[in-house]
Protein backbone atom coordinates (compact mmCIF):
# COMPACT_ATOMS: atom_id res chain seq x y z
CA UNK A 1 0.00 0.00 0.00
CA UNK A 2 1.32 3.45 -0.79
CA UNK A 3 2.74 5.72 1.78
CA UNK A 4 2.32 9.38 3.07
CA UNK A 5 4.09 12.12 2.37
CA UNK A 6 5.28 13.49 5.91
CA UNK A 7 5.29 10.85 7.98
CA UNK A 8 7.15 7.76 7.11
CA UNK A 9 9.68 6.43 8.21
CA UNK A 10 13.31 6.48 6.11
CA UNK A 11 13.19 2.93 6.05
CA UNK A 12 10.23 2.47 3.94
CA UNK A 13 10.37 2.80 -0.01
CA UNK A 14 8.38 5.97 -1.28
CA UNK A 15 6.25 6.37 -3.83
CA UNK A 16 6.43 7.67 -7.30
CA UNK A 17 3.70 10.51 -7.12
CA UNK A 18 2.51 13.03 -10.51
CA UNK A 19 3.09 16.59 -9.84
CA UNK A 20 -0.63 18.11 -8.21
CA UNK A 21 -1.84 21.09 -9.90
CA UNK A 22 -4.76 22.69 -8.36
CA UNK A 23 -8.08 21.84 -9.88
CA UNK A 24 -9.54 25.14 -11.22
CA UNK A 25 -8.39 28.67 -10.42
CA UNK A 26 -7.66 29.60 -6.59
CA UNK A 27 -5.37 28.19 -3.87
CA UNK A 28 -5.58 25.63 -1.41
CA UNK A 29 -7.83 25.11 0.97
CA UNK A 30 -6.53 27.29 3.84
CA UNK A 31 -6.61 30.55 1.10
CA UNK A 32 -9.94 29.20 -0.83
CA UNK A 33 -13.00 31.08 -0.18
CA UNK A 34 -15.00 28.09 1.28
CA UNK A 35 -11.58 26.81 3.32
CA UNK A 36 -13.97 27.89 6.56
CA UNK A 37 -16.66 25.32 6.76
CA UNK A 38 -14.88 22.54 8.57
CA UNK A 39 -17.15 22.98 12.02
CA UNK A 40 -20.06 21.41 13.76
CA UNK A 41 -21.03 17.87 12.93
CA UNK A 42 -24.13 17.76 10.89
CA UNK A 43 -26.97 15.49 11.98
CA UNK A 44 -25.74 11.80 10.42
CA UNK A 45 -22.16 12.96 9.98
CA UNK A 46 -19.37 10.52 9.88
CA UNK A 47 -18.86 9.15 13.28
CA UNK A 48 -15.32 8.19 13.28
CA UNK A 49 -15.02 11.80 13.29
CA UNK A 50 -16.35 12.88 16.52
CA UNK A 51 -17.29 16.48 16.61
CA UNK A 52 -15.28 17.17 13.40
CA UNK A 53 -18.30 17.66 10.99
CA UNK A 54 -18.05 19.97 7.99
CA UNK A 55 -20.39 23.12 7.79
CA UNK A 56 -23.57 24.01 7.25
CA UNK A 57 -26.16 21.60 6.06
CA UNK A 58 -26.72 20.83 2.57
CA UNK A 59 -30.11 21.61 2.82
CA UNK A 60 -29.63 24.74 0.67
CA UNK A 61 -31.85 27.18 0.70
CA UNK A 62 -34.53 25.89 3.37
CA UNK A 63 -34.59 27.29 6.90
CA UNK A 64 -32.54 25.34 8.98
CA UNK A 65 -34.81 22.67 11.19
CA UNK A 66 -36.95 21.64 8.32
CA UNK A 67 -37.62 18.47 7.32
CA UNK A 68 -35.65 16.80 4.30
CA UNK A 69 -36.87 15.37 1.63
CA UNK A 70 -35.34 12.92 -0.88
CA UNK A 71 -33.52 14.97 -3.43
CA UNK A 72 -35.79 15.55 -6.68
CA UNK A 73 -38.02 13.38 -6.14
CA UNK A 74 -40.20 11.89 -9.37
CA UNK A 75 -43.15 13.84 -10.97
CA UNK A 76 -41.61 17.34 -9.28
CA UNK A 77 -40.04 18.00 -12.06
CA UNK A 78 -40.18 17.30 -16.05
CA UNK A 79 -37.97 14.09 -16.90
CA UNK A 80 -36.42 16.38 -19.27
CA UNK A 81 -35.01 18.56 -17.08
CA UNK A 82 -32.92 15.77 -15.18
CA UNK A 83 -32.15 14.33 -18.67
CA UNK A 84 -30.79 17.13 -19.85
CA UNK A 85 -26.76 17.90 -20.69
CA UNK A 86 -26.13 21.68 -19.58
CA UNK A 87 -23.51 23.64 -21.81
CA UNK A 88 -20.39 23.39 -20.12
CA UNK A 89 -19.23 26.54 -17.42
CA UNK A 90 -16.06 28.34 -17.84
CA UNK A 91 -15.61 27.86 -14.32
CA UNK A 92 -15.98 23.91 -14.67
CA UNK A 93 -12.74 21.87 -13.25
CA UNK A 94 -10.27 21.22 -15.88
CA UNK A 95 -8.57 18.15 -16.39
CA UNK A 96 -4.33 17.68 -17.01
CA UNK A 97 -3.94 17.24 -20.39
CA UNK A 98 -0.85 14.72 -20.09
CA UNK A 99 0.19 14.75 -16.28
CA UNK A 100 3.57 14.06 -16.87
CA UNK A 101 5.52 11.48 -14.43
CA UNK A 102 7.04 13.36 -11.67
CA UNK A 103 10.45 11.60 -10.40
CA UNK A 104 10.74 9.33 -7.44
CA UNK A 105 11.03 11.74 -3.82
CA UNK A 106 13.71 10.94 -1.56
CA UNK A 107 12.15 9.61 1.95
CA UNK A 108 10.76 12.68 3.50
CA UNK A 109 12.66 14.24 6.80
CA UNK A 110 10.97 13.21 10.10
CA UNK A 111 11.61 13.91 13.59
CA UNK A 112 14.79 12.64 15.81
CA UNK A 113 14.32 9.90 17.72
CA UNK A 114 15.68 11.92 20.53
CA UNK A 115 12.85 14.64 20.46
CA UNK A 116 10.19 14.10 22.63
CA UNK A 117 6.25 14.36 22.16
CA UNK A 118 6.06 16.91 23.79
CA UNK A 119 8.67 18.95 22.03
CA UNK A 120 6.75 17.76 18.44
CA UNK A 121 3.03 18.65 19.44
CA UNK A 122 3.17 21.59 22.01
CA UNK A 123 4.97 24.33 20.47
CA UNK A 124 2.14 23.97 17.28
CA UNK A 125 -0.43 23.93 19.24
CA UNK A 126 0.64 26.70 21.23
CA UNK A 127 1.21 28.29 18.14
CA UNK A 128 -2.10 28.09 16.85
CA UNK A 129 -3.91 28.96 19.65
CA UNK A 130 -1.91 32.03 19.37
CA UNK A 131 -3.28 32.43 16.25
CA UNK A 132 -6.90 32.04 17.32
CA UNK A 133 -6.50 34.91 20.09
CA UNK A 134 -4.49 37.29 17.43
CA UNK A 135 -7.43 36.22 15.36
CA UNK A 136 -10.33 36.77 18.03
CA UNK A 137 -8.16 40.77 18.95
CA UNK A 138 -8.40 41.33 15.03
CA UNK A 139 -12.15 40.47 14.86
CA UNK A 140 -12.74 42.55 17.69
CA UNK A 141 -11.46 45.65 16.57
CA UNK A 142 -12.58 45.59 12.94
CA UNK A 143 -16.39 44.64 14.34
CA UNK A 144 -16.59 48.21 15.34
CA UNK A 145 -19.07 50.24 13.83
CA UNK A 146 -16.82 52.50 12.19
CA UNK A 147 -15.55 49.47 10.05
CA UNK A 148 -18.39 49.81 7.40
CA UNK A 149 -17.06 47.58 4.53
CA UNK A 150 -16.57 44.10 6.78
CA UNK A 151 -13.59 43.17 5.02
CA UNK A 152 -11.13 43.26 7.87
CA UNK A 153 -13.66 41.57 10.36
CA UNK A 154 -14.15 38.93 7.40
CA UNK A 155 -10.54 37.81 7.04
CA UNK A 156 -10.19 37.64 10.73
CA UNK A 157 -13.13 35.50 10.97
CA UNK A 158 -11.69 33.24 8.31
CA UNK A 159 -8.26 33.37 10.43
CA UNK A 160 -10.00 32.54 13.49
CA UNK A 161 -12.14 29.21 11.59
CA UNK A 162 -8.82 28.53 10.66
CA UNK A 163 -7.12 28.35 13.81
CA UNK A 164 -9.68 26.54 15.35
CA UNK A 165 -10.19 23.87 12.77
CA UNK A 166 -5.92 23.00 13.31
CA UNK A 167 -6.87 22.69 16.77
CA UNK A 168 -9.78 20.55 16.69
CA UNK A 169 -8.35 18.13 14.00
CA UNK A 170 -4.80 18.01 15.91
CA UNK A 171 -6.34 17.06 19.24
CA UNK A 172 -8.48 14.56 17.36
CA UNK A 173 -5.38 12.85 15.40
CA UNK A 174 -3.12 12.99 18.61
CA UNK A 175 -5.68 12.22 21.54
CA UNK A 176 -3.93 9.36 22.62
CA UNK A 177 -0.89 11.98 23.04
CA UNK A 178 -3.18 14.27 25.42
CA UNK A 179 -5.18 14.24 28.05
CA UNK A 180 -8.44 12.24 26.81
CA UNK A 181 -11.04 14.31 28.91
CA UNK A 182 -9.52 18.02 28.18
CA UNK A 183 -9.08 17.31 24.16
CA UNK A 184 -12.71 15.72 23.70
CA UNK A 185 -14.33 18.59 25.55
CA UNK A 186 -12.42 21.39 24.00
CA UNK A 187 -11.77 19.80 20.61
CA UNK A 188 -16.20 19.78 20.45
CA UNK A 189 -16.38 23.37 21.30
CA UNK A 190 -14.18 24.03 18.87
CA UNK A 191 -16.09 22.45 16.36
CA UNK A 192 -19.45 24.28 17.71
CA UNK A 193 -17.04 27.45 17.52
CA UNK A 194 -15.80 27.08 13.61
CA UNK A 195 -19.05 25.40 12.20
CA UNK A 196 -21.32 28.46 13.66
CA UNK A 197 -19.02 31.42 12.27
CA UNK A 198 -18.78 29.09 8.70
CA UNK A 199 -23.13 28.83 7.88
CA UNK A 200 -22.91 32.64 6.79
CA UNK A 201 -19.93 32.32 4.58
CA UNK A 202 -20.95 29.60 3.13
CA UNK A 203 -24.80 30.34 2.29
CA UNK A 204 -23.00 33.47 0.66
CA UNK A 205 -20.95 31.43 -1.56
CA UNK A 206 -23.58 29.19 -2.43
CA UNK A 207 -25.84 31.89 -3.52
CA UNK A 208 -23.19 33.63 -5.57
CA UNK A 209 -21.97 29.96 -7.40
CA UNK A 210 -25.90 29.39 -8.03
CA UNK A 211 -26.50 32.88 -9.74
CA UNK A 212 -23.28 32.78 -12.27
CA UNK A 213 -24.15 29.47 -12.98
CA UNK A 214 -27.58 30.41 -13.82
CA UNK A 215 -26.13 33.86 -15.61
CA UNK A 216 -23.80 31.13 -17.74
CA UNK A 217 -26.69 29.07 -19.02
CA UNK A 218 -28.89 31.30 -19.81
CA UNK A 219 -27.07 34.11 -21.36
CA UNK A 220 -26.10 34.32 -24.68
CA UNK A 221 -28.95 33.19 -27.29
CA UNK A 222 -28.45 30.42 -30.21
CA UNK A 223 -26.99 31.65 -32.93
CA UNK A 224 -28.84 31.66 -36.66
CA UNK A 225 -28.62 28.41 -38.58
CA UNK A 226 -26.18 28.97 -41.57
CA UNK A 227 -27.51 29.99 -45.01
CA UNK A 228 -30.60 32.14 -43.14
CA UNK A 229 -31.26 35.57 -44.74
CA UNK A 230 -30.99 38.00 -42.01
CA UNK A 231 -34.95 39.48 -42.45
CA UNK A 232 -36.30 35.87 -42.68
CA UNK A 233 -37.41 33.82 -39.66
CA UNK A 234 -35.38 31.11 -38.55
CA UNK A 235 -37.24 28.03 -38.21
CA UNK A 236 -37.75 27.07 -33.97
CA UNK A 237 -35.60 24.05 -33.12
CA UNK A 238 -36.19 22.23 -30.10
CA UNK A 239 -32.83 23.66 -28.45
CA UNK A 240 -33.90 27.07 -29.12
CA UNK A 241 -37.16 26.56 -27.29
CA UNK A 242 -35.64 24.93 -24.60
CA UNK A 243 -32.99 27.98 -24.70
CA UNK A 244 -36.07 30.82 -24.52
CA UNK A 245 -37.64 28.36 -21.69
CA UNK A 246 -34.51 28.81 -19.85
CA UNK A 247 -34.68 32.27 -20.36
CA UNK A 248 -37.55 33.02 -19.03
CA UNK A 249 -37.39 30.91 -16.13
CA UNK A 250 -33.82 31.90 -14.97
CA UNK A 251 -34.57 35.58 -13.78
CA UNK A 252 -37.29 34.10 -11.55
CA UNK A 253 -35.17 31.09 -10.04
CA UNK A 254 -32.18 33.35 -9.55
CA UNK A 255 -35.02 35.41 -7.94
CA UNK A 256 -36.12 32.73 -5.38
CA UNK A 257 -32.68 31.24 -4.65
CA UNK A 258 -31.43 34.93 -3.80
CA UNK A 259 -35.14 34.79 -1.27
CA UNK A 260 -34.29 31.39 0.31
CA UNK A 261 -30.48 31.44 0.87
CA UNK A 262 -30.38 35.55 2.01
CA UNK A 263 -32.47 33.95 4.52
CA UNK A 264 -31.12 31.69 6.08
CA UNK A 265 -27.72 33.37 5.71
CA UNK A 266 -29.18 36.06 7.58
CA UNK A 267 -30.57 33.51 10.25
CA UNK A 268 -26.54 32.47 10.32
CA UNK A 269 -25.52 35.76 10.64
CA UNK A 270 -27.44 36.53 13.72
CA UNK A 271 -26.79 32.84 15.37
CA UNK A 272 -22.48 33.71 14.78
CA UNK A 273 -23.17 36.88 16.53
CA UNK A 274 -25.32 35.31 19.30
CA UNK A 275 -22.47 32.91 19.79
CA UNK A 276 -19.31 35.51 20.03
CA UNK A 277 -20.98 37.09 22.86
CA UNK A 278 -22.16 34.05 24.52
CA UNK A 279 -20.76 32.70 27.87
CA UNK A 280 -19.85 29.25 25.94
CA UNK A 281 -17.63 31.01 23.52
CA UNK A 282 -16.15 32.85 26.46
CA UNK A 283 -15.40 29.82 27.81
CA UNK A 284 -13.72 28.73 24.72
CA UNK A 285 -11.70 31.43 24.17
CA UNK A 286 -10.32 30.98 28.14
CA UNK A 287 -9.60 27.50 27.32
CA UNK A 288 -7.51 28.67 24.11
CA UNK A 289 -6.12 31.00 26.21
CA UNK A 290 -4.65 28.40 28.63
CA UNK A 291 -3.50 26.31 25.75
CA UNK A 292 -1.16 29.10 24.64
CA UNK A 293 0.60 28.71 27.51
CA UNK A 294 0.42 24.73 28.50
CA UNK A 295 -0.33 21.72 26.52
CA UNK A 296 -1.92 18.94 29.19
CA UNK A 297 -0.53 15.98 27.74
CA UNK A 298 -1.38 12.11 28.87
CA UNK A 299 0.52 10.53 31.61
CA UNK A 300 4.07 9.35 30.76
CA UNK A 301 3.86 11.26 27.43
CA UNK A 302 6.47 14.08 28.41
CA UNK A 303 9.40 11.51 28.19
CA UNK A 304 8.27 9.73 25.08
CA UNK A 305 9.86 10.53 21.82
CA UNK A 306 8.81 11.29 19.00
CA UNK A 307 7.21 7.52 18.25
CA UNK A 308 4.35 8.67 20.37
CA UNK A 309 3.05 11.32 17.11
CA UNK A 310 4.55 9.53 14.51
CA UNK A 311 2.15 6.46 15.19
CA UNK A 312 -1.20 8.67 15.21
CA UNK A 313 -0.11 10.74 12.23
CA UNK A 314 0.46 7.11 10.13
CA UNK A 315 -2.80 6.44 11.08
CA UNK A 316 -4.88 8.98 10.36
CA UNK A 317 -2.93 8.72 6.58
CA UNK A 318 -3.49 4.77 6.38
CA UNK A 319 -7.66 6.48 7.16
CA UNK A 320 -7.26 8.66 4.00
CA UNK A 321 -6.10 5.54 1.71
CA UNK A 322 -8.53 3.26 2.95
CA UNK A 323 -11.41 5.72 2.47
CA UNK A 324 -9.69 7.23 -0.86
CA UNK A 325 -9.94 2.72 -2.41
CA UNK A 326 -13.47 2.98 -0.59
CA UNK A 327 -14.79 5.53 -3.29
CA UNK A 328 -16.95 4.44 -5.79
CA UNK A 329 -15.18 3.30 -9.05
CA UNK A 330 -15.97 5.28 -11.96
CA UNK A 331 -17.73 2.89 -13.80
CA UNK A 332 -21.16 3.39 -11.45
CA UNK A 333 -20.58 6.56 -11.66
CA UNK A 334 -24.02 8.61 -12.63
CA UNK A 335 -24.60 12.31 -13.01
CA UNK A 336 -26.97 11.96 -9.88
CA UNK A 337 -25.37 9.61 -7.53
CA UNK A 338 -25.99 11.84 -4.52
CA UNK A 339 -25.87 8.64 -2.62
CA UNK A 340 -22.11 8.49 -3.30
CA UNK A 341 -21.65 11.77 -1.68
CA UNK A 342 -20.93 10.92 1.60
CA UNK A 343 -18.46 8.93 1.12
CA UNK A 344 -16.28 11.95 -1.47
CA UNK A 345 -17.12 14.44 1.91
CA UNK A 346 -15.31 11.50 4.10
CA UNK A 347 -12.62 11.56 2.30
CA UNK A 348 -12.27 15.57 2.07
CA UNK A 349 -12.71 15.55 6.01
CA UNK A 350 -10.07 13.08 6.36
CA UNK A 351 -7.69 14.54 3.83
CA UNK A 352 -7.62 17.55 6.32
CA UNK A 353 -6.99 15.68 9.30
CA UNK A 354 -3.91 14.13 7.27
CA UNK A 355 -2.87 17.55 6.59
CA UNK A 356 -2.88 18.94 9.78
CA UNK A 357 -0.64 15.75 11.06
CA UNK A 358 1.63 16.42 8.21
CA UNK A 359 2.11 19.99 9.70
CA UNK A 360 2.67 18.81 13.32
CA UNK A 361 4.83 16.57 12.34
CA UNK A 362 7.03 18.26 10.14
CA UNK A 363 5.82 22.09 10.23
CA UNK A 364 4.16 22.18 6.60
CA UNK A 365 1.17 20.82 4.35
CA UNK A 366 1.97 18.02 2.46
CA UNK A 367 2.19 19.91 -1.39
CA UNK A 368 1.54 17.03 -3.37
CA UNK A 369 -1.75 16.87 -2.11
CA UNK A 370 -3.09 20.14 -2.59
CA UNK A 371 -4.52 19.53 -6.01
CA UNK A 372 -6.34 16.12 -4.81
CA UNK A 373 -7.47 18.77 -1.61
CA UNK A 374 -9.32 21.47 -4.23
CA UNK A 375 -10.89 19.37 -6.56
CA UNK A 376 -12.66 17.79 -2.94
CA UNK A 377 -13.66 21.23 -1.98
CA UNK A 378 -14.62 21.79 -5.74
CA UNK A 379 -16.93 18.42 -4.89
CA UNK A 380 -18.50 19.70 -1.97
CA UNK A 381 -19.21 22.96 -3.40
CA UNK A 382 -20.86 21.78 -6.05
CA UNK A 383 -22.93 18.89 -4.68
CA UNK A 384 -24.58 21.52 -1.73
CA UNK A 385 -25.13 23.74 -4.41
CA UNK A 386 -26.93 21.03 -6.43
CA UNK A 387 -28.73 20.37 -3.15
CA UNK A 388 -29.85 24.21 -2.69
CA UNK A 389 -30.99 24.22 -6.40
CA UNK A 390 -33.37 21.19 -5.67
CA UNK A 391 -34.66 22.65 -2.58
CA UNK A 392 -35.46 25.64 -4.01
CA UNK A 393 -37.43 23.38 -7.14
CA UNK A 394 -39.46 21.55 -4.40
CA UNK A 395 -41.12 25.40 -3.35
CA UNK A 396 -44.80 25.07 -3.69
CA UNK A 397 -46.72 27.09 -6.61
CA UNK A 398 -43.74 28.05 -8.96
CA UNK A 399 -44.15 28.84 -12.43
CA UNK A 400 -43.08 25.64 -14.75
CA UNK A 401 -40.70 27.76 -16.45
CA UNK A 402 -39.03 28.42 -13.04
CA UNK A 403 -39.22 24.76 -11.84
CA UNK A 404 -37.13 24.23 -15.49
CA UNK A 405 -34.37 26.34 -15.02
CA UNK A 406 -33.57 24.99 -11.84
CA UNK A 407 -33.87 21.41 -13.11
CA UNK A 408 -31.55 22.67 -15.82
CA UNK A 409 -29.35 24.71 -12.62
CA UNK A 410 -29.52 21.17 -10.56
CA UNK A 411 -27.92 18.48 -13.53
CA UNK A 412 -25.21 21.65 -14.13
CA UNK A 413 -24.04 21.29 -10.88
CA UNK A 414 -24.25 17.63 -10.49
CA UNK A 415 -22.24 17.84 -13.59
CA UNK A 416 -19.66 19.90 -11.90
CA UNK A 417 -19.58 17.25 -9.15
CA UNK A 418 -18.60 14.66 -11.14
CA UNK A 419 -16.21 16.76 -13.12
CA UNK A 420 -14.44 17.23 -9.43
CA UNK A 421 -14.46 14.13 -9.02
CA UNK A 422 -12.58 12.82 -12.14
CA UNK A 423 -9.72 15.69 -11.42
CA UNK A 424 -9.56 14.12 -7.91
CA UNK A 425 -8.11 10.79 -9.76
CA UNK A 426 -6.03 12.57 -11.78
CA UNK A 427 -4.68 14.72 -9.09
CA UNK A 428 -4.77 11.56 -6.32
CA UNK A 429 -0.84 10.88 -5.90
CA UNK A 430 -1.37 7.14 -4.44
CA UNK A 431 -2.37 5.88 -7.86
CA UNK A 432 -2.47 2.30 -6.22
CA UNK A 433 -4.69 3.24 -3.73
CA UNK A 434 -7.61 3.74 -6.60
CA UNK A 435 -7.52 0.44 -8.00
CA UNK A 436 -7.33 -1.56 -4.70
CA UNK A 437 -9.75 -4.71 -4.47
Amino acid sequence: MPGGAGVRRPDHQTTTRPTAEPAAAGGPEDGAPEEGTLGAPEPGGPAALGPLGDGPPAEGGLPEGAPQEPLLPEGVLPERVLAEEPAPREAAPQRPASPQPAPRRAAPPRPADDVSAEAVLAPYLRGQAADFLRSLRLHREHSAPSDANGQGAEAAARALRRSARRISGSLHTFRSVLDPAWADHLRTELAWLSGTLAREHAYAGRLTRLLEALHQLSGAPLPAARGTKPAAKAPTTPDAQSRAVLGVGAARAGALLERQLTLVRTRAHSAALQALGSSRFHAVADAVALLASEVPLAPGTASRGAEAVLEPAERAEQRLIGAVAALPPDASAEPYNEAQDAAWHQARLLLRLHRYAHEVVLGAADPVLTGAGHALDLHRDAAEAASAAASAARTPRIAPATAYALGVLHADQRHEVEAARAVFRETWPYAAAMTAP
